[in-house]
């Protein structure tokens, strides 16, 4: 007995500029009927289930989706809640250290070892990095898992420490603000310095500094901190976005700073404190750069400069500067310092002076502008116990010998 022939469906038809066509619909992954026209019933039946596959992957997609995929829209999704830097900062790492290793898995057939596999290299990285990684891990599976896309986080379990350990920013002696002062005194980046040594204001919260929120002439002169500093492609964008919520304070400063700051706005002509020369606005990264270099160029470190020679060929060329001596390429730099600068630790040394000052911890951290009094006692505990001749007094006092009573 011969197999039965395949019926072919009855389908209706269409006429269109004097030709028939057989038609269908079906419904797609988005749930729309559309149609389906073919010249024949055959191929119309071999349309319609090439058309059922494609919205049952597709269908199947959303459902379980890929770990790319499902990082874009978690990355959408983020983008109205974080400020830009930090949602370049989150794709960069999701791009190098989640999408690349696991990009095509799908998000159901990840599995911790993939995890702990593919963060392996972030490990290698600083401890910031390291932990910043691991911690979009665990948010990615969290919401997928929120989202029914997962019924488990296989990054539940990863260990948040990892990575290298930074090297602690230390503050600068008050021989080396001296020191660092004279060196740059009247050059375009003394008064960042000195708002940094003496209000102890972030680089993106010194950058996006207005004249309107710098009070100099009132009983008590203060900066207000409102708006913060970033750049996109080297193009600096000014947003009140801060940090966190405590970075928004206002800060009361000392009469050098506000003497150095009635200086520089009597020669100002941008409602910028720290203006581009080109049109006013604030400084691009590059700019801040070239300005931050005057700094870089006095100390004692030694560099290597990269020459092109005519034939193309590369010429490097290390210098040891030596301390006191004048720089041969520029004779008005002299290398007077034997100790290099952050940025950051202008920072730090405003934050350990107000600790040697005995100001309490809660006013530190409020001036200091951070979130959590965890970290500004981290510090406190580590200038104020970490220099014996400071607390040797308290601890004489604490095991002096007890007086005793004499009975008359």
């Amino acid at each position: 007995m011969g197999r039965p022939k395949k019926q072919t469906p009855q389908y209706s038809t269409d006429v269109i500029n004097g030709y028939t066509y057989y038609r269908t619909r079906i419904v797609d992954a988005d749930g729309k009927r559309v149609s389906l026209r073919a010249k024949s019933p055959e191929e119309l039946e071999a349309k319609k289930a090439e058309a059922l596959r494609q919205i049952a992957e597709a269908t199947f997609r959303l459902e379980n989706p890929t770990v790319a995929d499902y990082c874009e829209k978690w990355l959408t999704m983020k983008t109205a809640n974080i400020r830009a830097t930090t949602l370049a900062d989150y794709r960069s790492k999701v791009k190098q250290h989640i999408i690349k290793p696991l990009g095509d898995k799908l998000m159901a057939d990840v599995t911790p070892d993939d995890i702990n596999l593919a963060i392996l290299p972030a490990s290698k990285l600083s401890q910031s990095v390291y932990q910043s990684v691991q911690m979009l891990y665990k948010l990615i599976f969290e919401a997928a898992v929120k989202n029914r896309i997962i019924q488990d986080n296989p990054a539940a379990d990863l260990n948040p420490k990892g990575g290298k350990p930074p090297k602690e920013t230390t503050a600068l002696t008050d021989e080396q603000v001296k020191i660092l002062l004279d060196a740059i005194r009247g050059l375009p980046p003394y008064p960042f310095v000195m708002i940094g040594l003496y209000a102890g204001l972030r680089r993106e919260e010194t950058l996006a500094l207005k004249w309107d929120s710098i009070d100099l002439d009132g009983k008590t002169p203060t900066i207000k901190v409102c708006r913060a500093w970033h750049t996109e492609h080297n193009r600096p964008v000014i947003s009140d976005q801060l940090k966190t919520k405590a970075a928004r304070r206002n800060i009361p400063i000392p009469p050098q700073l506000v003497e150095c700051l009635k200086e520089v706005k009597l020669k100002s002509t941008s409602e910028y404190v720290f203006a581009s020369s080109i049109d006013g606005g604030p400084l691009s990264y590059t700019q801040f750069a070239r300005l931050w270099k005057y700094v870089t160029v006095r100390s004692t470190k030694p560099r290597t400069y990269t020459r092109y020679l005519e034939n193309g060929e590369k010429l490097k060329r290390t210098v040891t500067p030596v301390l006191g001596q004048r720089a041969t390429h520029n004779n008005t730099v002299i290398y007077s310092m034997d100790f290099q600068v952050k940025t950051h630790q202008l920072r730090r040394t405003y934050i350990t002076n107000l600790i040697y000052a005995n100001v309490d911890p809660k006013t530190v951290q409020y001036l200091a502008g951070h979130e959590n009094i965890k970290e500004t006692l981290d510090i406190y505990a580590k200038v104020k116990y970490n220099r014996p001749e400071d607390i040797a007094a308290t601890i004489n006092s604490a095991f002096a010998p007890k007086r005793q009573d004499v009975s008359p």
